[in-house]
């Protein structure tokens, strides 16, 4: 192709981009979604250490005095 031809091509090129940028509608912002019900608050971390910490218990694997104690010792009392 020709430097000419290649010249002609991009013009021809660039205007057909604008137009079509310029007859483009603008976007439209997305509309902003209602908050949802509050969810049930998080389990804390230290609810399934204790839930485990009965399970060992009731096991018969800990004695109740080492269950208290680590239960103290998980809930900083």
């Amino acid at each position: 192709m020709p430097f000419a031809a290649r010249r002609v091509a991009r013009r021809t090129a660039r205007r057909t981009s604008n137009r079509q940028a310029d007859a483009a509608p603008p976007p439209q912002a997305a509309p902003t979604p209602e908050p949802a019900a509050p969810a049930a608050p998080a389990e804390p971390a230290y609810m399934a250490e204790l839930e485990q910490l009965n399970q060992l218990k009731t096991q018969g694997v800990i004695s109740e005095e080492e269950y208290e104690a680590k239960k103290k010792q998980i809930l900083g009392l």
